[in-house]
């Protein structure tokens, strides 16, 4: 399934000038044709990615898509069985993981557990000799800017579980690594520690100038962190760009659907011209309009993406030519400042829309099995050929 349509946009992190869109700046990671089997199982299949210096960069994908093997061979835990990684212009074939210039930051943590915080975050200091003087200087540094020093001398059974990712954030940086590797970093976390924490995250990178590569399973994880993000799906990489071109320009009906929430249409091309596609769709009864070509065969199979919150919903009867759907809501959910609508149409498909809920609910108010009319703008859906 090819994407139709591409552009670029800017990224939506203000330290990072897009480098990515300059074909004469060098990636600082450079991943090339690597594949990783296990037995006949294979991984990572043939991925080629470039990172740049100072990226916040994402692989975002569901479990066993193959992005914390491909994160452990970058670290040096794995070995590639094709292909080649270079750091800084530097092939790492056959370079062990602790003469690589990475930190790796796991999953559990990994805090000594009879070590005070003090002492976790001083260890891989002390275990490479560094003066005694340069350790306990970082060391403060480290927890200033995590805002740990008033829990120096606790052990990690008296902190809560986003003061102990802080101290495994602190030792992972103290040694002060080019590039520090990061695999589900708050999956350990509740929702809303989870979500300060990805700003404190996003803040230290920023202070600091590091390179982060961070391994996650959740999309908005990958969405507020991120310069960018590779999307990763059977040991592939399927897509790469911006979060909001990941969002709003999918490149494949799996990538549309994996990334937040969209309703599909499946249709057949009726007319592609250079100003507009035109695609009749049995399951959206009607025909759905799109403001720019796709340069496609007509009577070509294609897939129409649209986010629920780029529909409009209405109890009005309209009569507009393209784009207006009638049903019948079969289910709401509401969620505080917006609502999920799940309505049937009349074709049979059920589709989702959100909307705001900007005004209270007693002046506006759409329910169960109510009769409505959806409606979106031409330039909303991505069209996908199969």
């Amino acid at each position: 399934m090819a994407a139709v349509e591409k552009t670029t946009k800017q990224p939506q992190n203000k330290h990072v000038s897009a480098p990515w869109n300059d074909p004469k700046a060098e990636p600082y990671i450079r991943i090339e044709n690597v594949t990783k089997k296990f037995g006949e199982f294979v991984a990572v299949n043939n991925v080629s990615l470039n990172i740049y210096r100072g990226e916040l960069f994402s692989l975002l994908g569901g479990s066993g898509c193959g992005k914390t093997t491909l994160l452990r061979m970058l670290a040096g835990f794995e070995v590639p069985t094709a292909g080649k990684i270079y750091i800084d212009g530097v092939d790492m074939a056959g370079i062990p993981p602790y003469d690589r210039p990475t930190n790796m930051m796991f999953q559990s943590y990994a805090l000594f557990p009879h070590m005070t915080v003090e002492q976790n975050v001083s260890f891989g200091l002390k275990q490479d000799k560094y003066p005694d003087s340069e350790i306990k200087q970082r060391v403060a540094h480290m927890l200033e800017m995590v805002q740990l020093m008033p829990f120096a001398k606790r052990k990690p059974h008296q902190l809560s579980g986003g003061q102990r990712q802080r101290v495994a954030l602190a030792r992972s940086l103290v040694k002060q690594p080019k590039l520090l590797l990061l695999d589900e970093p708050l999956g350990a976390l509740d929702k809303k520690l989870r979500e300060a924490t990805q700003f404190e995250l996003m803040n230290i990178q920023d202070r600091l100038g590091i390179t982060f590569i961070v391994v996650t399973h959740d999309q908005e994880e990958a969405m507020t962190l991120s310069t960018r993000i590779g999307v990763m799906n059977e040991g592939q990489i399927v897509q790469t760009g911006t979060p909001q071109e990941i969002y709003e320009y999918p490149q494949s009906k799996f990538v549309a659907d994996f990334i937040g929430s969209v309703n599909l249409f499946e249709g057949q091309i009726i007319e592609d011209e250079q100003d507009h596609v035109l695609i009749r769709s049995d399951e959206a009864g009607g025909d759905i309009y799109i403001d720019h070509g796709i340069s496609s065969a007509p009577g070509a199979r294609a897939w129409v993406a649209i986010r629920p919150e780029k529909i409009r919903l209405t109890k009005q009867d309209l009569n507009e030519p393209h784009n207006c759907l009638s049903g019948v809501v079969k289910g709401i959910a509401y969620m505080g400042n917006l609502s999920i609508y799940l309505v049937q149409l009349d074709s049979g498909k059920q589709i989702k829309v959100t909307m705001p809920n900007q005004v209270r609910a007693a002046e506006f108010m759409i329910d169960w099995d109510d009769r409505v009319t959806i409606t979106w703008h031409a330039n909303s859906p991505v069209a996908l050929l199969s």
